[in-house]
């Protein structure tokens, strides 16, 4: 039987690449997107698209009854790729915007995840796959927003995972380094919409540390493309019992490793250089 998976964030990165990857191996593939212009995008491909807001319930809601019309009620996965990064120091962030950091990268995650929870028991399998990052695992510095919802993945998911144990149901939580996408470019586009502008004692280091990321060159040797993503998608997928978590990108590897090894303040002297 074909498996089907259900994916967030597909309009561009990671979520577009996995989308096409699985649907030319064989998936039936549900992409979803925010803008409508994105879903058109992904169909004129064809890929099977659906407009799909993740902070909004009804339309994660609207969005699976379409798809379990289509698969007799069946989902096997779902990928949780929505999401973007608000760079800004602490407190240069407002309530506000944080709030609205969380509401797509935690929020969203933890929506559909807990409507797809039901249908995936009634069938008694499925693989809930949640886009973390390695700032889940390490923070940095102007990332603030950002690694607050990505450290609550990691909480959510390991406390998930293990209410789950009795179910044939598998939480895996992706943990992504640099790839090569949008991310940056749309994480530039939120700095100039929240933080540009206003008072600061951080304006020189985020011209300095912030804005050339924009425009990071391809030869980057942390930086990589985002097929380095599909072998541990495949893992999620297929593999009996997959990992509870995977690393992608050597940066994800060395931070992960260095975080579990040492000292808090020899740490965070390395992670002020990075």
């Amino acid at each position: 039987m074909q498996k089907t998976i259900l994916i967030t964030g597909c309009s561009s990165g990671i979520g577009y690449d996995t989308a096409h990857y699985l649907h030319q191996n064989g998936y039936r593939v549900f992409a979803s997107a925010r803008k409508s212009e994105d879903v058109q995008h992904l169909k004129d491909e064809g890929l099977d698209a659906y407009l799909l807001d993740v902070t909004k319930p009804e339309s994660i809601q609207e969005t699976l009854k379409s798809i379990l019309k289509l698969t007799d009620g069946k989902l096997y996965a779902v990928f949780n790729n929505a999401g973007y990064g608000q760079p800004g120091a602490v407190e240069d962030i407002t309530t506000d915007v944080l709030r609205e950091q969380f509401e797509t990268n935690l929020f969203g995650l933890h929506e559909v995840t807990r409507q797809v929870i039901p249908i995936m028991r009634e069938q008694g399998y499925g693989r809930i796959i949640q886009h973390s990052s390695v700032l889940g695992l390490i923070s940095l510095r102007f990332r603030g927003a950002y690694n607050a919802s990505k450290y609550a993945i990691e909480g959510l998911c390991d406390t998930l995972r293990l209410e789950l144990d009795k179910d044939d149901i598998h939480v895996v939580t992706i943990n992504t380094g640099p790839v090569h996408s949008d991310f940056r470019k749309n994480a530039t586009k939120k700095y100039y919409e929240h933080i540009d502008g206003r008072p600061t004692v951080f304006e020189e280091e985020y011209k300095k540390e912030l804005l050339p990321y924009e425009g990071k060159k391809k030869d980057d040797p942390f930086t990589k493309e985002s097929d380095v993503v599909m072998t541990n998608i495949i893992n999620a997928l297929e593999s009996r019992r997959p990992n509870p978590r995977y690393y992608n990108t050597s940066a994800t590897h060395i931070l992960g490793t260095l975080k579990r090894l040492l000292p808090t303040s020899i740490l965070d002297k390395i992670l002020l250089r990075v």
